[in-house]
């Protein structure tokens, strides 16, 4: 057992828990970092050369694994034996949890564009949501920094929707398949730019992470550490200073306080004993995801903070926000029996399409007020329980036109930015609990005019693309139907937001709590909006910028 010699306990493996751990423990910092879910070695754990062809179901999703037989994830998913959650009626939302070592940063599609000036000042230019209480020449030398200790491959565009990163930063992209070609193609005669995808995938060797080989699919997991995740990046790292200590499979159960409300620890169970355990330390930071980090705050009621630890603004749980998603994608004749060869590159898109309709949205032309990008689906991707085609008859005219057809699709998914809503937040419910006594969140969700507009203007804007291509495109579904439920892009935050005042923020720019000052947040929940783009190279860079604030503080006895 711990002998509660800490500084910081930290609560979360992910992306802001780890490397929150990283920069406190190279400042010479001792940092407990507890775990819900198990260990998880991705040195010996990952299926990394397994074929679809072996896995159940020709490794189709199903109910125990989201992403298919093979998914680095393997013990997460939108449903965790154990542990429930409730919607309020009427909603429906998918709340993804990890559960092992790493968190999220083991799954994630490792998408790492920067946030811009346009996304930090969202309110300034249009009115609605909340301003971020800082501006993107703050937070830009961090990403300089986050992106060259994480190794991100891309290039700078001088698009008005990427940021530069500083010179020599940003390690050499793939080149694009010909599909994505042929998208950039037709993108260009409707006036819209393509980019190479910025992605936490090395393509060049770093400390003592290997390159990219390009031979195996990154959602099996990576055990050359060329797709990031913390397992084979910050943690070993941290652990290498010898001022990190890992506890897994310990549940935290609330954040503790003394009888005048300040926070000195928290409770935890262990989940293979269930026994109760209680820490001590000088600072707490939250990093267990956003809503796991609501739902431990308003678990953590006392005399002093009835609603709930840090709520005196009401806003916990509030302001909760996922991207949008929807998705088409088409046969192009043109790419019919092409020549065969590999095409895998790092598994994702090489190429996207950025948002382009900042001067459009400043001059009324548009009916949303936030913008899209479309990642691609392409390429000779190897062949699943799914294979496209007209199929007719039997032997060798049907084996025919799958050989045909093989490389043929192209698809566009969408992912766009949501404003928070009045109807959208999470509570807790009383009425039911997990495996180990504590209570559930319950989560009341549902899409603004803002959302169902954006993407009925990103499926009308796909099919022109797809019809420019020679495609042949149906009738589009109904906006309604085709955006995807909350949840379900695991992209959500702002539970926990920060701001400028403790009237209508949780934390401060440090993510700081204002009503505690030694409990942090340092998970996507401090978010103050959500960009279209990715949240996890977002939630790093914060969480370094803020740990090292934090270092400061503790080395200089401010806290």
């Amino acid at each position: 057992m711990p002998d509660n010699k800490h500084d910081v306990v930290i609560v979360g493996s992910g992306a802001g828990g780890a490397m929150a751990a990283y920069e406190l423990t190279k400042a010479g910092i001792q940092v407990l970092l507890l775990e819900a879910g198990r260990n998880y070695d991705p040195l010996t754990e990952t299926p990394m050369f397994k074929r679809k062809a072996e896995a159940p179901l020709m490794a189709a999703g199903n109910h125990d694994k989201d992403f298919g037989f093979y998914d680095a994830t393997v013990d997460g998913g939108w449903t965790v034996p154990d542990e429930p959650y409730t919607s309020a009626e009427g909603s429906d939302f998918k709340w993804w949890r990890a559960r092992m070592l790493g968190g999220r940063t083991n799954h994630w599609g490792r998408y790492s564009l920067r946030f811009s000036e346009h996304d930090f000042k969202g309110k300034t230019r249009d009115g609605l949501g909340a301003d971020w209480p800082f501006k993107y020449a703050d937070i830009a030398p961090w990403y300089d920094k986050t992106e060259t200790l994480v190794g991100v491959c891309g290039t700078n565009t001088g698009l008005d929707d990427m940021p530069d990163s500083a010179p020599g930063v940003l390690q050499p992209p793939p080149k694009p398949r010909v599909p994505e070609l042929l998208v950039a193609a037709a993108a260009k005669k409707l006036g819209i730019a393509l980019a190479p995808m910025h992605r936490a995938v090395l393509t060049q060797p770093l400390d003592n992470r290997a390159k990219c080989f390009y031979a195996t699919p990154c959602g099996h997991g990576c055990s050359i550490g060329a797709a990031f995740q913390t397992t084979t990046s910050l943690l070993p790292m941290a652990k290498a200073t010898g001022k990190l200590e890992v506890i897994t499979n310990a549940m935290v159960k609330a954040v503790d306080t003394d009888a005048e409300g300040k926070v000195t620890g928290l409770i935890y169970i262990d989940k293979t004993t269930s026994s109760e355990h209680k820490i001590t330390a000088r600072v707490v930071i939250l990093a267990a995801s956003a809503c796991e980090s609501a739902r431990l705050l308003l678990n953590s009621k006392s005399a002093k903070h009835p609603s709930g630890l840090a709520n005196s603004s009401g806003q916990v749980g509030r302001n909760l926000m996922d991207s949008t998603g929807a998705g088409i994608g088409a046969q192009i004749p043109l790419l019919r029996n092409r020549p065969r060869y590999n095409e895998d590159g790092h598994t994702a898109n090489h190429l996207f399409v950025p948002w382009w309709g900042h001067e459009a949205q400043a001059r009324g032309e548009l009916d949303f007020p936030r913008g899209y990008h479309f990642e691609i689906g392409s390429g000779f991707g190897e062949p699943g329980a799914w294979v496209s085609g007209d199929f007719q008859g039997y032997g060798k005219v049907l084996k025919d036109e799958a050989k045909a057809n093989y490389g043929t699709s192209v698809s566009f998914a969408l992912r766009g930015e949501m404003l928070p809503n009045d109807d959208c937040y999470m509570e807790i419910d009383e009425q039911v609990t997990d495996k180990w006594g504590i209570p559930v969140a319950k989560f009341h969700w549902r899409w603004s005019q803002h959302e169902i507009n954006q993407v009925a203007h990103g499926l009308k804007t796909a099919k022109e693309l797809l019809t420019t291509m020679g495609a042949e495109v149906g009738e589009l579904p109904a906006p309604e139907k085709a955006i995807l439920k909350g949840g379900e892009i695991i992209h959500e935050v702002g539970t926990t937001r920060m701001g400028e005042s403790p009237k209508d923020s949780v934390t401060n720019q440090w993510g700081q709590t204002w009503d505690c000052d030694n409990l942090f947040v340092m998970d996507g929940g401090v978010f103050a909006s959500n960009p279209h783009k990715n949240c996890t190279l977002t939630i790093m860079t914060l969480a370094m910028r803020n740990a090292n604030w934090l270092a400061s503080q503790l080395q200089t006895g401010a806290l």
